[in-house]
């Protein structure tokens, strides 16, 4: 068990660990992974096991600026299947309430917004494997739809693996029989990063919603000579503005400036491709984390501390004996993590960013905000009754925040055209 002065400690080796490594001094920042091997433990409390993580990260980090091949090397000889995949993001739907939370207020939110209509689009960025989500608003739509006995559903799923649509299609069309809906499923087998939105087959007319849970960030990975480059390139823009206008330089991470402090063509390009489907609602879930720093000790120090608190969750909720809390730890949790610390450029997919930064963004890119659904907040809200206490929702304007005791996890907030 790790006491309070244990604690501080893991966090300050940590912290000088990235420092050292930051700078090119691997000799101190192998003294200070010596240390925390000896403080860090899979087995310990929250903070250990946390710390098991991000010194196994930083240890991969020391490997990659010092020998470019070995870290390539090591990430070829082990990845996770699909069944793999699948399993431990069922295992955070499991242990975790956020994914059927926003599943809840998602669906709701679609629901209300296609009221009266009897042919909807719905186009899902972010399919799970057992298309629990999609199950779910079929049974909301048929009990809110009692005067409206036909109403055909297209559903529009993107993953990159084939056998994950399959496995979806096939639940969806056994649910839509049994609730006698039309129901067709277009399955796009593709990334995202690789998928034109206006080239998907939505057809044109149709009341369309979109779903993305979790996704949305990974757009925001590009070389890191290309960001550089647009960084200058929109720091100058602005300066231009402010000067033109007047107006005093506002910090980039403002949640008042339209540039991105990481800017991204790509996810430009994708946004602008979602905003001309014309969409009556779109619900975006994302981590509610600023881990898409350049500098190291920073992604350290804001990966630390969410999820740092992302293991205080499971702590307090779940045995640390239980196998699937291990492997959710490890395989997914800690990947992440590893991600985050030890990958750059366009092989760091976990750029997290908060809100206040997504907002100007898809403003940007021609989205107003439309409110979510206040009977998926309460439905949601009931259901986390059922957990420990410690979970809560917290509503501020037209967004929301799964939190844990008083600290934002995860967004959720709605769009339109």
């Amino acid at each position: 068990m790790c006491d309070e002065e244990e604690g501080l400690k893991i966090i300050d080796h940590l912290n000088e660990c990235a420092t050292f490594t930051e700078s090119g001094n691997f000799i101190d920042a192998d003294t200070a992974l010596y240390h925390l091997s000896h403080l860090a433990s899979p087995h310990g409390d929250s903070m250990q096991r946390v710390a098991t993580y991000f010194t196994e990260a930083l240890a991969h980090c020391q490997l990659a600026k010092n020998m470019r091949g070995v870290p390539k090397v090591l990430r070829l000889v082990r990845a996770l299947s699909t069944p793999e995949q699948q399993l431990v993001k069922k295992l955070f739907f499991d242990f975790y309430p956020f994914l059927k939370i926003s599943h809840t207020i998602t669906n709701q939110t679609i629901i209300e917004a296609m009221q009266g209509e009897t042919a909807i689009n719905v186009l899902d960025l972010s399919p799970s494997s057992n298309a629990e989500q999609w199950i779910s608003l079929m049974q909301g739509l048929r009990e809110r739809l009692t005067n409206t006995p036909y109403l055909k559903i297209t559903l529009t799923a993107i993953h990159e693996k084939r056998e994950v649509l399959e496995q979806m299609e096939l639940h969806l069309k056994v649910e839509a029989e049994r609730l006698n809906f039309h129901f067709k499923f277009n399955p796009v087998v593709s990334t995202l990063e690789s998928l034109d939105p206006e080239t998907l087959p939505i057809k044109k007319g149709e009341p369309l919603a979109i779903s993305c849970v979790l996704q949305l960030h990974s757009l925001l990975a590009a070389n890191d000579d290309e960001m550089v480059k647009i960084r200058v390139q929109r720091d100058f823009a602005e300066m231009l503005i402010n000067q033109k206008n007047k107006k005093v330089n506002r910090s980039p991470d403002s949640a008042l400036s339209p540039f991105s402090p990481c800017p991204s063509q790509k996810m430009e390009s994708f946004l602008n491709g979602l905003w001309r489907l014309q969409p009556r609602v779109m619900v975006i879930t994302e981590q509610e984390s600023n881990v898409n720093g350049a500098s190291l000790r920073e992604r350290v120090c804001k990966a630390l501390s969410f999820y740092g608190t992302l293991f205080d969750c499971l702590d307090a909720s779940a045995s640390r004996t239980l196998l699937g809390r291990s492997l959710l730890e490890k395989m997914l949790l800690g990947e992440e993590i590893k991600n985050i610390v030890a990958c750059e450029g366009v092989e760091r997919k976990e750029r997290h960013e908060k809100l206040e930064t997504w907002i100007p963004r898809l403003e940007l890119a021609g989205f107003g905000t439309a409110p979510v659904s206040s009977n998926g907040i309460w439905l949601a809200t009931k259901l986390l009754q059922s957990y420990v206490p410690g979970y809560h929702i917290h509503q501020k304007n037209k967004f929301l925040f799964i939190c844990w005791e008083k600290i934002p996890l995860f967004s959720i907030s709605a769009w339109k055209f």
